[in-house]
Parts: structure tokens; sequence; C-alpha cells
């Protein structure tokens, strides 16, 4: 692990030193989640799955998740309406 200190710039900017940069991967455009509490800030690289990737992650999840719907009765044209009824639920909630 590299440990750095930075200084933060008037308009709130930190420079991640180089180090840090090529430890993690980051390039320009790399996204991070921010989170902060009390005296702590913490960066976590955001990783976007290609369009590739997620066709087949979706492909891999729809064969495993079949079965089960039809053991539950539940057929491909009730998603919409269950989805529906489940942000009702969690909104009124």
């Amino acid at each position: 692990m590299v440990v750095e200190t930075v200084r933060m710039s008037s308009k709130g900017q930190l420079v991640i030193p180089q180090d840090i940069r090529e430890e993690v991967h980051a390039q320009e455009g790399t996204v991070f989640m921010v989170v902060g509490s009390k005296d702590t800030i913490v960066l976590k690289k955001i990783i976007t799955p290609s369009k590739e990737e997620l066709i087949r992650n979706l492909g891999e999840f729809a064969k495993k998740m079949t079965p089960k719907m039809e053991k539950l009765g539940i057929k491909e044209n009730d998603v919409p309406q269950m989805i529906k009824q489940f942000r009702r639920e969690k909104r009124d909630a």
C-alpha cells in the first residue's frame, strides 16, 4: 500500500499521486465514488463493465433464474408488474 500526502486547492481539488494512480490503474476519465465521514474521505474506483460483460452476465443470470421462476409459477411477462409493485411498496414504506 502506498501512502502519500496531498494538499487541497482553493477549488477543493486534490491530485492523486502518480504512484497511487498506477497502483489502482487509474487514468483520465476513471470514475470514483467518494464517501466522507467526520475526518475521513475514501475514494473507491468504480469499474464499469463493458457491454459484452453485461450481456454475458445477464445471460448467465437468466439461465440460473429461469428454473426457479418456473417453479414459482412466474412468467416473463409477470416481471414488469412485479417491479412496479415492488417500487410502489418501497416508495410507500
